[in-house]
């Protein structure tokens, strides 16, 4: 992707109230372009008719419809001289309208309003713990048949699925064109969206969805892994080969792209993701010295340290959470602190940032880590 994976990133806000997790968008897997925390953290039938945008995201927004008119009137003329088919642009961007709690929830995704205790506590409860165990069991000779495919662990895909919308049960509804327009218009990130918006047309234009079903998130994630539709014609798979990749029902389809996705973002089965630590107050003070240099194009990768290897960090003083060494391994890693010097620290290695390119926020991806944990391979 580059997804934003906002993966359920998005989504988290509705999916806290209506399930007791946590609220994702993009990503999921989609979700990288999502934006970083504000707070430093070093860290063939004939088209049916368009769907009504739902009762509860009614209301329109206040800004100039006459702009936004002339907006479809320039997405339309772009994604004709693109080559997407007539007919697939009138379907599609036929009673667009756009939608005020998009943009309100766009403002206030929970990766990014609550601390990190808080939003993990959210998602590793009981219920989901022994819930993901338990579909692990069910699913445990495709998840391990996904694994051997793609090199990554069956438990972090789990944990992803299991974020995402909760292991499936989540099913965004919002009509995709309505949220993709909203947020193209908008002006915070609108090359982004429109960007997206070509892409789900793309989708449409070569037949690998029909419009009907092309709903997703406020965000625009779609699928049980809540891939961006850039994510989905970049890395959603199709494991049992019937001609579909099928991220919305089908169960192989949806492991083997969220596998797809970490695998292609440098994901290697030699690592586990990091642990958590204890930076002592001499280092504390001096971790200004271990920025990161360069811009990854993710801001939470770019407020981490820098690599070292983790006998270096062990030298610095960093301990396990227990107060124990480091394990002796010839691994680098960066810290991550996600609520900054006061909070819980992490010592990160390359396949966390992998996680990050699925949504690029520090509260996603060490809650997907630690879950994982908790999920384990079987």
């Amino acid at each position: 992707m580059r997804s934003m994976r906002f993966g359920y990133a998005a989504l988290v806000l509705g999916v806290l109230a209506a399930c007791g997790m946590r609220q994702s968008g993009q990503p999921s897997a989609a979700a990288e372009a999502a934006p970083a925390p504000a707070k430093p953290a070093v860290v063939a039938a004939a088209p049916a008719a368009p769907a009504a945008v739902p009762a509860a995201d009614a209301e329109t927004v206040s800004f100039d419809r006459k702009a936004f008119d002339a907006f479809l009137v320039d997405l339309r003329r772009e994604a004709l001289q693109k080559g997407i088919k007539p007919d697939v642009v009138n379907t599609a961007l036929t009673g667009v309208d756009p939608v005020m709690r998009i943009i309100q929830r766009d403002r206030n995704q929970a990766e990014f309003k609550l601390d990190f205790a808080t939003y993990r506590d959210r998602v590793i409860t009981p219920a989901n713990i022994a819930r993901g165990q338990k579909l692990r069991d069910d699913n445990l000779d495709l998840l391990r048949q996904v694994s051997v495919r793609y090199g990554v662990q069956p438990r972090f895909i789990l944990a992803i699925w299991g974020i995402e919308t909760r292991y499936g049960a989540v099913k965004a509804d919002v009509p995709l064109f309505h949220s993709l327009a909203t947020l193209a218009f908008d002006r915070r990130r609108s090359s982004y969206f429109r960007n997206e918006l070509f892409s789900a047309l793309t989708m449409l234009d070569r037949g690998y969805i029909d419009f009907p079903t092309l709903k997703g998130s406020w965000a625009g994630a779609m699928g049980q892994p809540q891939f961006m539709p850039s994510s989905y014609l970049a890395y959603a798979e199709d494991f049992d080969g019937d001609g579909k990749r099928d991220i919305w029902n089908n169960r192989g389809d949806v492991f083997a792209s969220i596998a797809n996705y970490l695998a292609k973002h440098g994901w290697t089965t030699a690592q586990t993701w990091g642990r958590e630590v204890k930076v002592p107050a001499s280092l504390q003070n001096r971790l200004g010295e271990f920025a990161r240099q360069g811009q990854s194009g993710c801001r939470a990768i770019d407020q981490m340290t820098r690599d070292l290897p983790v006998a270096e960090w062990g030298k610095l003083g960093v301990r396990r959470a227990d107060g124990g060494e480091l394990p002796k391994v010839q691994v680098a890693g960066a810290l991550v602190q996600p609520d900054g010097a006061g909070g819980p620290s992490f010592l990160v290695y390359g396949n966390y940032r992998a996680i990050l390119r699925y949504n690029c926020a520090h509260h996603y991806a060490l809650t997907v880590s630690l879950l994982a944990d908790r999920l384990g391979d079987g």
